[in-house]
């Protein structure tokens, strides 16, 4: 004779911390500043040629924020949100 496991009730808990989702919308923000200050720089005339697309803020600041950000969301994901200080 087998018993039957009856699986407890399990609580509406969520994955996360507190503490995980705030370091997530942080990264989030970070990432979302990076595509904004990827945008733009287009020309309005398309037979002229605007070197603003060239700039630093668009070659090099954006897309280093974009990691940046996306760095910040594995930290968020693997930070230990039962760990008490």
């Amino acid at each position: 004779m087998s018993k039957k496991n009856n699986p407890s009730p399990q609580q509406n808990a969520f994955v996360f911390g507190k503490r995980n989702y705030i370091v997530m919308f942080i990264g989030l923000g970070v990432i979302a500043l990076g595509f904004i200050l990827m945008a733009g720089g287009g020309s309005d005339d398309p037979n002229v040629f605007n070197p603003a697309i060239y700039n630093f803020q668009r070659i090099r600041l954006a897309p280093t924020l974009v990691l940046i950000g996306f760095g910040i969301e594995a930290y968020a994901i693997l930070l230990n949100p039962r760990k008490t200080k």
